[in-house]
């Protein structure tokens, strides 16, 4: 059951998401530094292709954000960062019940009940 594709999938989302938690903590607690380029965290494609491919395994990858910047050099947009945070934690959220309810069904088979 730790193995399958879906609990593989499951902890590679939960890795990608908490990463992509950081890089927006990072971002908006820089938002004011000069010259700083956000960090963007990309994992679903990688994900997506793993799952069809029948592993689940799929790592997250950070680069800096090519936006436009402000005149010092910083492309923070904190509208952006919030949004993005909201669908973040939700996903998170989403992944983490997917998780509990893979533990569930197997704490119930081994009870047999």
């Amino acid at each position: 059951m730790f193995e399958s594709v879906s609990s593989v999938a499951l902890q590679s989302a939960l890795d990608g998401l908490s990463l992509r938690q950081r890089a927006i903590a990072d971002n908006v607690a820089n938002i004011q530094t000069p010259g700083y380029h956000a960090k963007k965290v990309a994992f679903e494609d990688a994900l997506s292709k793993a799952v069809s491919h029948g592993s689940g395994a799929a790592q997250a990858h950070t680069a800096r954000s090519l936006e436009p910047t402000r005149m010092d050099g910083n492309n923070v947009n904190l509208d952006e960062e919030t949004l993005l945070n909201v669908d973040t934690n939700l996903r998170y959220q989403l992944a983490t019940q997917a998780m509990s309810n893979e533990f569930s069904a197997m704490r119930t088979a081994i009870r047999g009940s």
